[in-house]
C-alpha cells in the first residue's frame, strides 16, 4: 500500500506498507544514505515467508526516490529525516514500533531514541555505530553524488557492480541487476540515473570525524539503553569495524550482535543468518 504524508515544512513525502495493516507489530524502515523504500523488499519478502503478524513500513527519505526533493539541501540531514519519521508515525496513528535502520538509518534511529523512547519497542542498528571509519567514509563520500545518466540498465548494473564489489564480492550479474532496479529510476526516454537528488552529498561530504564527534556520538548512542538492540555486521564493513561492534553490544547491555559472513557495508538484511535473528527480535513484542 502506497503511503504519502507530508512534512513540518510542507514536502510531499512517500512510504510503502507491506504486509496485514492491522497486524500487531509494526516496524519501521529506514535506508541508507543513497537508498530508498525499495532496499528493504528482499528482507521484507524474507520475512512475510515466515510470519503474518508483522506490518513493515519502508521510507523514501526527502529527496530520494518518491519523495519530494528538498529546496533547501541543508535540511539532508538525519535529524530533519528524523523529524519527518516522527511526522509519519502520527499521520498514521501507531503509537509503537520497531526501528529498523540501515546505515544512515540507523543513525536516524538513535536521533529517535531521544524523541519518542516512549514509541519504541527495540531498534535494528545495520552496520551502523558511533565510531565511523574513514576507510568506508572516504568510500561513501567518493561515489555519493554522482548521477550520470546511463544508456541502458545493462549500463547501471555495471556501474553498481564497481562501486559496491568491495562490499559484495559474490555477487552474479542478475543480482547487480536486482540491485541497479533497487537504486535506478527509468527516464522517459529509456536512459536510467540514480534514484536520488545529487544535492544529499552536500552534507555527507562535510562529515570529519574526530575525538569530539566520536564522544558525542557514543552519548547520543546511550540513549538506545532503554530498548533492546540488534546489531548486523558485514563481516567486511569498511564502516563498521569488530572492534566498535563489539563495544556498542557490551555498552547496551541488552543487545545480540550478528556478522554476516562475505559481505561488507551494508547487509541486505535478507541473508538467512539475519532473517532467522529478525524474525527472532519482532517476536519480542508478543512475548
Amino acid at each position: 500500500m502506497d503511503i504519502t504524508y507530508s512534512s513540518a515544512d510542507g514536502l510531499n513525502l512517500y512510504a510503502k506498507s507491506y504486509g496485514p495493516e492491522d497486524a500487531p507489530i509494526t516496524a519501521l524502515c529506514m535506508h541508507g544514505l543513497t537508498r530508498n523504500h525499495k532496499d528493504f523488499e528482499p528482507m521484507i519478502e524474507a520475512l512475510l515467508k515466515l510470519r503474518s503478524d508483522v506490518r513493515f513500513i519502508a521510507v523514501d527519505v526527502r529527496g530520494r526516490a518518491l519523495s519530494d526533493k528538498d529546496p533547501n539541501p541543508e535540511n539532508y540531514t538525519p535529524l530533519v529525516y528524523a523529524q519527518d519519521m516522527v511526522a509519519l508515525l502520527d499521520h498514521l496513528g501507531l503509537e509503537k514500533v520497531f526501528l529498523i535502520g540501515t546505515s544512515m538509518g540507523g543513525l536516524m534511529s538513535m536521533i529517535l531514541m531521544t524523541m519518542i523512547p516512549q514509541r519504541v519497542h527495540g531498534v535494528v542498528l545495520n552496520d551502523i555505530g558511533p565510531v565511523l571509519m574513514k576507510k568506508g567514509l572516504d568510500r561513501i563520500q567518493s561515489y555519493v553524488g554522482g548521477t550520470t545518466i546511463k544508456d541502458s540498465w545493462e549500463e547501471a548494473a555495471n556501474a553498481v557492480a564497481s562501486v559496491q564489489k568491495v562490499a559484495f564480492p559474490d555477487y552474479t550479474d542478475e543480482q547487480w541487476m536486482a540491485f541497479a532496479k533497487r537504486t535506478y529510476r527509468e527516464l522517459e526516454d529509456g536512459r536510467v540515473e540514480l534514484d536520488y537528488d545529487p544535492e544529499i552529498s552536500r552534507s555527507v561530504k562535510e562529515v570529519r570525524p574526530n575525538i569530539f564527534t566520536n564522544m558525542a556520538m557514543w552519548k547520543l548512542f546511550r540513549a538506545m539503553k532503554p530498548v533492546p538492540m540488534l546489531l548486523v555486521r558485514g563481516e567486511l564493513s569498511d564502516l563498521l569495524s569488530p572492534k566498535n561492534a563489539n563495544k556498542m553490544v557490551r555498552k547496551h547491555g541488552n543487545a545480540k550482535l550478528v556478522t554476516v559472513a562475505r559481505v561488507g557495508h551494508t547487509p541486505l538484511l535478507d541473508e538467512p543468518t539475519v532473517v532467522e535473528a529478525l524474525n527472532e527480535f519482532l517476536s519480542q513484542e508478543t512475548k
